[in-house]
Protein backbone atom coordinates (compact mmCIF):
# COMPACT_ATOMS: atom_id res chain seq x y z
CA UNK A 1 0.00 0.00 0.00
CA UNK A 2 1.38 3.62 -1.20
CA UNK A 3 0.21 6.87 -0.29
CA UNK A 4 1.82 9.95 -2.39
CA UNK A 5 1.76 13.80 -1.02
CA UNK A 6 2.79 16.36 -3.33
CA UNK A 7 4.23 18.92 -1.22
CA UNK A 8 6.44 22.07 -0.67
CA UNK A 9 7.49 24.94 -3.22
CA UNK A 10 8.73 22.07 -6.25
CA UNK A 11 5.86 19.68 -5.26
CA UNK A 12 7.85 16.80 -4.18
CA UNK A 13 6.33 13.89 -3.60
CA UNK A 14 6.41 12.54 0.07
CA UNK A 15 5.26 8.92 0.28
CA UNK A 16 4.19 6.21 2.58
CA UNK A 17 4.80 2.89 1.76
CA UNK A 18 2.90 0.36 4.49
CA UNK A 19 1.94 -3.30 4.39
CA UNK A 20 -1.23 -4.16 4.83
CA UNK A 21 -0.98 -7.32 7.42
CA UNK A 22 1.74 -6.03 9.95
CA UNK A 23 0.92 -2.18 9.58
CA UNK A 24 4.26 -1.41 9.72
CA UNK A 25 5.41 1.69 7.39
CA UNK A 26 8.28 3.70 5.88
CA UNK A 27 8.19 6.92 4.95
CA UNK A 28 10.43 8.17 1.77
CA UNK A 29 11.39 11.67 0.88
CA UNK A 30 9.37 13.67 3.47
CA UNK A 31 9.38 16.77 1.77
CA UNK A 32 8.70 20.80 3.16
CA UNK A 33 5.60 20.42 4.48
CA UNK A 34 4.41 16.95 4.43
CA UNK A 35 5.24 15.99 8.17
CA UNK A 36 1.29 16.58 8.95
CA UNK A 37 -0.05 14.81 5.88
CA UNK A 38 2.40 11.72 6.87
CA UNK A 39 1.04 11.76 10.38
CA UNK A 40 -2.42 12.10 9.10
CA UNK A 41 -2.19 9.02 7.44
CA UNK A 42 -0.46 7.08 9.80
CA UNK A 43 -3.21 7.73 12.30
CA UNK A 44 -5.72 6.82 9.42
CA UNK A 45 -4.69 3.58 9.08
CA UNK A 46 -3.06 2.80 12.51
CA UNK A 47 -0.07 2.31 11.06
CA UNK A 48 3.51 1.74 13.00
CA UNK A 49 6.28 3.86 11.09
CA UNK A 50 9.63 2.11 11.59
CA UNK A 51 11.97 4.25 9.38
CA UNK A 52 12.29 6.59 6.41
CA UNK A 53 14.12 5.87 3.73
CA UNK A 54 15.48 8.59 1.31
CA UNK A 55 16.11 8.55 -2.80
CA UNK A 56 18.86 11.55 -2.37
CA UNK A 57 19.32 14.10 -0.05
CA UNK A 58 18.45 17.57 -1.88
CA UNK A 59 16.53 20.17 0.45
CA UNK A 60 13.24 19.58 -0.84
CA UNK A 61 13.30 15.63 -0.18
CA UNK A 62 14.74 15.41 3.51
CA UNK A 63 13.24 19.42 4.86
CA UNK A 64 10.56 17.54 7.26
CA UNK A 65 12.96 14.32 7.92
CA UNK A 66 14.45 15.57 11.33
CA UNK A 67 10.42 16.33 13.27
CA UNK A 68 9.18 12.70 11.62
CA UNK A 69 12.41 11.20 12.73
CA UNK A 70 12.12 12.76 16.25
CA UNK A 71 8.13 11.99 16.66
CA UNK A 72 8.58 8.53 15.67
CA UNK A 73 11.89 7.33 16.54
CA UNK A 74 13.03 6.74 13.59
CA UNK A 75 15.98 5.18 11.63
CA UNK A 76 17.14 7.02 8.39
CA UNK A 77 18.78 5.04 5.28
CA UNK A 78 20.33 6.59 2.77
CA UNK A 79 23.32 6.37 0.18
CA UNK A 80 26.74 6.72 1.67
CA UNK A 81 27.66 10.15 -0.84
CA UNK A 82 23.99 11.69 0.25
CA UNK A 83 24.61 10.96 3.83
CA UNK A 84 26.83 14.26 4.74
CA UNK A 85 24.45 16.52 2.87
CA UNK A 86 21.62 15.27 5.58
CA UNK A 87 23.82 15.35 8.38
CA UNK A 88 24.69 19.29 7.47
CA UNK A 89 22.02 20.62 4.28
CA UNK A 90 23.45 22.69 2.12
CA UNK A 91 26.73 20.99 2.21
CA UNK A 92 26.56 20.00 -1.15
CA UNK A 93 26.72 23.95 -2.85
CA UNK A 94 22.72 23.53 -2.76
CA UNK A 95 20.65 26.41 -1.73
CA UNK A 96 17.50 25.99 -0.20
CA UNK A 97 15.22 28.99 0.37
CA UNK A 98 14.16 27.74 3.68
CA UNK A 99 15.70 26.65 6.68
CA UNK A 100 16.60 22.76 7.11
CA UNK A 101 17.49 20.95 10.29
CA UNK A 102 20.19 18.51 9.82
CA UNK A 103 19.99 14.84 10.93
CA UNK A 104 22.42 11.88 11.17
CA UNK A 105 21.28 9.22 9.05
CA UNK A 106 21.67 5.58 10.75
CA UNK A 107 22.06 3.40 7.95
CA UNK A 108 24.36 3.36 4.55
CA UNK A 109 22.14 1.55 1.90
CA UNK A 110 23.61 0.24 -1.85
CA UNK A 111 23.15 -1.40 -4.68
CA UNK A 112 21.01 -4.55 -4.29
CA UNK A 113 20.31 -4.18 -0.28
CA UNK A 114 16.46 -5.46 0.66
CA UNK A 115 14.87 -3.05 2.81
CA UNK A 116 11.96 -4.60 4.82
CA UNK A 117 8.84 -3.14 5.84
CA UNK A 118 6.83 -6.01 7.12
CA UNK A 119 6.21 -8.36 3.96
CA UNK A 120 6.83 -5.39 1.78
CA UNK A 121 10.99 -6.18 0.32
CA UNK A 122 12.12 -2.57 -1.48
CA UNK A 123 15.74 -3.75 -3.57
CA UNK A 124 17.85 -0.60 -3.84
CA UNK A 125 19.00 0.53 -7.08
CA UNK A 126 22.05 2.92 -7.10
CA UNK A 127 21.66 5.60 -9.89
CA UNK A 128 23.68 8.35 -9.59
CA UNK A 129 23.68 11.49 -11.57
CA UNK A 130 21.22 14.09 -10.43
CA UNK A 131 23.24 13.35 -7.30
CA UNK A 132 26.36 10.91 -6.32
CA UNK A 133 24.32 8.84 -3.82
CA UNK A 134 20.82 8.84 -5.56
CA UNK A 135 19.08 5.68 -5.45
CA UNK A 136 15.57 4.53 -6.56
CA UNK A 137 13.17 1.49 -4.60
CA UNK A 138 11.81 -1.30 -6.59
CA UNK A 139 9.69 -3.63 -4.96
CA UNK A 140 9.82 -6.38 -7.30
CA UNK A 141 7.08 -8.67 -6.40
CA UNK A 142 4.11 -5.44 -7.38
CA UNK A 143 6.71 -4.24 -10.33
CA UNK A 144 6.71 -0.54 -9.04
CA UNK A 145 9.66 1.62 -9.05
CA UNK A 146 10.11 4.71 -6.75
CA UNK A 147 12.97 6.73 -8.62
CA UNK A 148 13.37 9.70 -6.79
CA UNK A 149 14.77 12.37 -8.88
CA UNK A 150 16.25 9.87 -11.41
CA UNK A 151 13.16 9.80 -14.03
CA UNK A 152 10.36 11.68 -14.52
CA UNK A 153 7.17 11.21 -16.97
CA UNK A 154 8.98 12.19 -19.95
CA UNK A 155 12.08 13.68 -17.97
CA UNK A 156 15.17 12.70 -15.93
CA UNK A 157 16.62 14.78 -12.69
CA UNK A 158 18.18 18.23 -13.28
CA UNK A 159 22.03 18.08 -13.99
CA UNK A 160 22.42 21.73 -14.05
CA UNK A 161 22.59 21.70 -10.14
CA UNK A 162 25.83 20.84 -7.77
CA UNK A 163 27.54 17.45 -7.76
CA UNK A 164 24.81 16.98 -10.61
CA UNK A 165 26.37 14.72 -14.41
CA UNK A 166 25.72 13.72 -17.08
CA UNK A 167 27.40 10.16 -17.69
CA UNK A 168 26.28 8.82 -14.69
CA UNK A 169 22.99 9.70 -15.31
CA UNK A 170 23.12 8.20 -18.48
CA UNK A 171 23.98 4.96 -17.28
CA UNK A 172 21.46 4.96 -14.30
CA UNK A 173 18.61 5.19 -17.26
CA UNK A 174 19.44 2.59 -18.90
CA UNK A 175 19.60 0.44 -15.84
CA UNK A 176 16.33 1.62 -15.46
CA UNK A 177 15.56 0.36 -19.14
CA UNK A 178 16.29 -3.09 -17.95
CA UNK A 179 13.14 -3.46 -15.52
CA UNK A 180 10.16 -5.42 -17.02
CA UNK A 181 8.00 -2.90 -19.24
CA UNK A 182 5.04 -2.75 -16.94
CA UNK A 183 6.94 -1.27 -13.80
CA UNK A 184 5.25 1.66 -12.72
CA UNK A 185 7.09 4.55 -11.62
CA UNK A 186 6.49 6.97 -8.64
CA UNK A 187 8.54 9.87 -9.41
CA UNK A 188 9.85 12.44 -6.99
CA UNK A 189 7.90 15.00 -8.47
CA UNK A 190 4.97 14.91 -11.01
CA UNK A 191 2.38 12.05 -11.94
CA UNK A 192 2.92 8.34 -12.17
CA UNK A 193 4.46 6.77 -15.56
CA UNK A 194 5.97 3.11 -16.37
CA UNK A 195 8.89 1.90 -17.83
CA UNK A 196 7.33 0.77 -20.86
CA UNK A 197 5.81 4.74 -21.48
CA UNK A 198 9.62 6.03 -20.82
CA UNK A 199 11.05 3.28 -23.54
CA UNK A 200 14.02 6.32 -24.21
CA UNK A 201 15.91 5.56 -21.07
CA UNK A 202 17.03 3.06 -23.59
CA UNK A 203 19.02 5.22 -25.41
CA UNK A 204 18.86 8.36 -22.59
CA UNK A 205 22.43 9.57 -24.21
CA UNK A 206 20.12 10.99 -27.03
CA UNK A 207 18.23 13.28 -25.50
CA UNK A 208 21.03 13.79 -22.81
CA UNK A 209 23.07 15.18 -25.51
CA UNK A 210 20.30 17.28 -27.82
Amino acid sequence: MIEVFSCGPVATNALVVYCAQTKDAAIIDPSLDSASHITACIEKHALKPTKILLTHSHWDHIADLKELAQKYSLDVYVHTHDAPNVEHPGSDGLTSPVFIAGFKPSHMIGEGDIIKVGTIALKVIETPGHTPGGVCFYIEKEHLLISGDTLFKGSYGRLDLPQAKKEPMIASLKKLSKLPADTVVIPGHGPQTSIEKESWIQHPEKRLNS
